[in-house]
Formats: C-alpha cells, sequence, structure tokens
C-alpha cells in the first residue's frame, strides 16, 4: 500500500510541501513497536509511554547536530534594542541584519560588556531593601543604559589627536581604533549579547531601526507539528531507541547492549553523511574560488 493518500490536485493547491520526506513521531513509535517489541524479540513487552518517551529524547538530542531543526525568525529593532529569544530558542546560529539589497550582516558577540543585575543604593551606598526584605533592584542597569546610548560610529578621525587629552587618547587606543586593532571587532556591522537570565538578546545602538534576522537551533519539541524526523535518519532513530531501553533495563546482557550502542553510532553516522546534503557540482564549484592569487 502506498505512502501518498492524496492527489496532485491536492498537494499542489494546498501548503504542506515537501512533507513526504518527513516521519511523524506517532508512525516512528508505531513501526518501533511493530519492528522491535513482541514475542521472539529484542523487546518482550513495554508500554508505549515508555517507547513515547526515548522517541522525544531521540528527536532531542538528534536536533542538535543532525537533524534539520534550524529556524528563522525577522524583526524590525526598536529603541529598546532588545529582542526576546524565541520560545523554543536552544542556541543561536547567527544574528544579522539585512541591508538594502537583502543580503545579511553578520552581527558579532561581544563580551566587553552585559547588563547586571542593577541594585538600588542611597546617598551613602547602602542597598535599598523593600518591606519583605529583598534587595530593589533598578530597572535598567546603568551599564546596559550606556551600552544602549552609546554611539558607536563616533570615531574620533586621525588627524584630530594633537588636542585630546590623555585620557580621551587612552579611549582612542584602547578599542583598538589606531594601533593594534582587534580582528574580532575589526567590523562595523554592530554587536550583540545575550542575556541569559533574562532570556533576551541586546544589541548595539547603531542596529535601531534594522531588520534583524535570529537563526537558531529547536529541540524539535516544540509543537506536534515539529516533531518529525527526517527519512534519512529513521533507522538512526530505531536504534537510539532500542538502545536506550535495553541500556535502563535491569538484567540486560552487556554484550546485546554494546551491540545496539555500536549499531546506534553506525546508523548515526550514516544519517548524518546522508544529511550533509553534499552536491559534487556544487563543491566543485565552491573548491574552483581556491584557484585564485591572493596579492599581499
Amino acid at each position: 500500500m502506498g505512502l501518498i493518500n492524496q492527489t496532485p490536485q491536492q498537494y499542489y493547491q494546498g501548503s504542506d510541501y515537501g512533507d513526504y520526506q518527513f516521519t511523524t513521531i506517532n508512525d516512528l513509535i508505531n513501526n518501533f513497536i511493530i519492528a522491535y517489541v513482541g514475542e521472539d524479540k529484542i523487546i518482550s513487552k513495554i508500554k508505549r509511554t515508555d517507547v513515547a518517551f526515548h522517541a522525544q529524547r531521540a528527536i532531542q538530542e538528534f536536533s542538535f547536530d543532525l537533524l534539520p531543526s534550524n529556524k528563522a525568525i525577522e524583526i524590525e529593532m526598536g529603541p529598546a534594542l532588545t529582542m526576546p529569544l524565541p520560545q523554543d530558542y536552544v542556541n543561536y546560529i547567527k544574528f544579522s541584519w539585512s541591508d538594502d539589497n537583502g543580503i545579511e550582516r553578520i552581527i558579532y558577540p561581544t563580551r566587553n560588556t552585559s547588563n547586571p543585575r542593577g541594585f538600588t543604593q542611597d546617598d551613602s551606598y547602602n542597598y535599598l531593601f523593600d518591606n519583605n526584605g529583598e534587595i530593589i533592584e533598578s530597572a535598567e542597569s546603568v551599564t546596559f543604559s550606556r551600552f544602549k546610548n552609546a554611539d558607536v560610529d563616533a570615531l574620533v578621525p586621525q588627524n584630530e589627536t594633537a588636542n585630546l587629552t590623555d585620557a580621551e587618547l587612552f579611549d582612542l587606543y584602547r578599542y583598538g581604533n589606531r594601533y593594534g586593532i582587534n580582528p574580532e571587532e575589526a567590523q562595523a556591522n554592530g554587536v550583540f549579547y545575550i542575556d541569559q537570565i533574562k532570556g533576551v538578546a541586546t544589541f548595539s545602538s547603531n542596529l535601531v531601526g534594522q531588520i534583524i534576522t535570529l537563526k537558531y537551533i529547536s529541540d524539535g519539541l516544540g509543537t506536534d507539528e515539529e516533531m518529525k524526523v527526517h527519512k534519512f535518519a529513521e533507522e538512526a532513530i530505531y536504534k537510539y531507541i532500542a538502545h536506550a531501553i535495553l541500556a535502563t533495563r535491569a538484567n540486560t546482557p552487556e554484550y546485546q547492549i554494546n551491540r545496539y550502542k555500536k549499531e546506534m553510532s553506525a546508523a548515526k553516522r550514516n544519517a548524518k553523511l546522508r544529511l550533509s546534503n553534499l552536491k559534487i557540482a556544487e563543491l566543485a564549484q565552491v573548491m574552483r574560488n581556491q584557484s585564485k592569487w591572493i596579492k599581499h
């Protein structure tokens, strides 16, 4: 019996394109129970909820380095210079802003600032407390306020350093504007840092009004529609579930656990090769760039 259950007209007039390359988590669970669970099989008896748990763990683990779980969102940066991280955010791939030609300019992280908790103080620099004895925190730290209001484009021209004070010269040289420039800061696209506690990304002031794109990694478990696996990695999921179940059961022979651990590693390696999506023609076109002569 075929797996395609709709006519070409229903497919092309719909909106779910390319879904045939994926297998849903319900199908994965059903297929695993049919193939691995039962009399004279490696797993004689198991609850469906246990299989579902290990299937979700497999999707989550594989999403970090194997399954295509990359997402992207786009916003216009407002004067607050903050961007809340998505609900299913795990880690970022890159931040960028889009120029007038639609080219994404990479925004690099900075290690020179942060957004610490701002404790309020009185005129004697003593901490202030509320009625419950908790320290009163300011809505915005001074460090973040200064970073947000800084004019990152206001660099002092090199031919106007004669009348600068020692402090101004120090500020000019400290950030590598003239001598000893730091390569990681040698760009004009702006910077960002992520406040992990508040769950927001903060950007430099030159990005106000720009279109910001965040490409990030999800764990693949955000919604029911997301919990699906590419068919190239389907076998690796089955091996992962089998190994996880056998490894957590009492009195399972060690040789059997090691056997499925090796099979899981081999299936995962094969899935990585299949999903790497390397095309000879595209690779050859990129490698032609290696023949360019770079003059120093």
